[in-house]
């Protein structure tokens, strides 16, 4: 069972909220508001994005890289599978 479906609820509470925030971020930017609202709003999605991929790049580093029932080839699968995430977040 994949990690993300144990803590599924707590996961989808933080999508929902982000969810919410883009709204509001769409929101402020159909009715014209002050930029620096905006702003605030732009700024505080992108915090809640980066909490939530930190929380299931932790997991995903203790369950398919830093777990010692792991076999050498399933331990190489995470640690690409979390390299190719870190790669496509950078860009």
């Amino acid at each position: 069972m994949s990690h993300t479906h144990v803590k599924k609820d707590a996961l989808l509470k933080r999508v929902k909220r982000i969810a919410g925030q883009l709204q509001a971020v769409e929101k402020a930017l159909e009715e014209g508001a002050d930029c620096g609202k905006t702003l605030h709003l732009v700024a505080a999605t992108r915090g809640a994005m980066n909490g939530l991929l930190e929380e299931i790049i932790e997991d995903h580093a203790r369950e398919h890289v830093a777990n010692p029932e792991l076999s050498d080839e399933e331990r190489a699968r995470g640690v690409e599978e979390l390299l190719e995430a870190i790669r496509r977040y950078s860009k």
